[in-house]
């Protein structure tokens, strides 16, 4: 929830003004900032391209991107297609109905999302063998929907999805994809949505498994470069994980223009959003920083928007990774 208290303070306005896709100044971006704070339409709701930048460059925390988001599903100024919004809707909706596994609370259980077909492959392995889980639509997220400005969908199903994991008696979870974490620990924090078991990153979870198995390890002395989800932009304590893992599994990070509060989206919004030129260029710039920085890979934490990039960057002659990837060619096992 969009919290104005300081914004009057703001003087660099810096939500809008270091916005990578919206060419606007600061006297423009007060007057644009003021009309929606009042609640009223503005351009910048027309031409955000969703990927919750904005959020992470507010100096208070005040999650601006909640408030552009509401004013675009209120006034219907989102461009976003309305067959693929009617489509997703259906597609991902809990059942009236779930089938209760048996769970026992006192062992890992993986959030295995919507992913479960898409990463079946990249699940299995030490770090996930034998592990107890949950999957699909009923425990889905649904902050996909914070892209295409339905909110209120998000908010009607979040009590659905918290029922779901509760019939399984589940009192913590991994989180496979970064937007289920940040929906339980940011987004309903933010909107006073009492969250009633424990949601624990990935990256969290690779990292201790890693330390566990430290003498296992070695080293892969590789050089990658990072590609932030727009999540992730809720969550940016995740980076130290990320740097941890790198370290620990002796892989640099390499310093880069478009990378950590500068990063670059994937795109993958983009063409639904009737953008479509701007994917290729976005995409481009964003693989070259990569290449100029001696990148040899391009390691990704969440799986979209590795579909959404891997062809590019296998292109260019990067090899694209997750980074659970990376931790379990660490320790030893092959990669498809």
């Amino acid at each position: 929830m969009f919290d104005e208290s300081n914004c009057s303070e703001c003087k660099d306005i810096d939500c809008l003004t270091r916005c990578q896709w919206i060419d606007i100044d600061k006297e423009t971006a007060r007057i644009e900032k003021d009309k929606m704070i009042k609640g009223e339409d503005s351009f910048v709701l027309k031409e955000c391209v969703t990927c919750f930048a904005c959020d992470e460059y507010c100096p208070y925390n005040s999650h601006p991107f909640d408030l552009i988001t509401e004013l675009q599903e209120k006034y219907n100024s989102f461009n976003f297609d309305p067959n693929l919004l009617k489509g997703a809707i259906n597609q991902f909706a809990p059942h009236d109905e779930v089938r209760v596994k048996e769970i026992d609370p006192n062992k890992p259980v993986l959030n295995k999302c919507t992913f479960s077909k898409m990463n079946a492959e990249e699940m299995k392995g030490q770090m996930f063998e034998n592990m107890q889980y949950i999957s699909g639509t009923d425990f889905f997220c649904n902050l996909m929907f914070h892209h295409m400005a339905k909110d209120s969908l998000i908010k009607e199903r979040i009590p659905i999805i918290t029922e779901n994991i509760q019939k399984h008696g589940i009192k913590e979870f991994i989180c496979w994809h970064d937007e289920c974490y940040g929906l339980w620990t940011s987004y309903c924090e933010r909107n006073n949505i009492d969250v009633p078991f424990k949601p624990i990153h990935l990256f969290e979870y690779i990292y201790g498994y890693l330390k566990d198995h430290e003498s296992e390890i070695n080293k892969l002395n590789m050089k990658i470069a990072y590609q932030r989800s727009c999540s992730n932009r809720f969550l940016p304590e995740i980076e130290k994980y990320v740097d941890d893992i790198c370290e620990l599994i002796g892989v640099e990070r390499v310093k880069r223009t478009y990378d950590r509060e500068n990063a670059l989206c994937c795109a993958a919004p983009f063409a639904s959003l009737g953008k479509s030129d701007l994917v290729r260029p976005t995409q481009n710039k964003n693989v070259q920083d990569m290449i100029d920085n001696g990148a040899e890979a391009c390691v990704f934490v969440c799986s979209m928007c590795k579909q959404t990039m891997a062809s590019k960057v296998e292109r260019k002659g990067l090899k694209p990774y997750l980074l659970s990837d990376l931790a379990k060619m660490a320790l030893g096992e092959e990669i498809n």
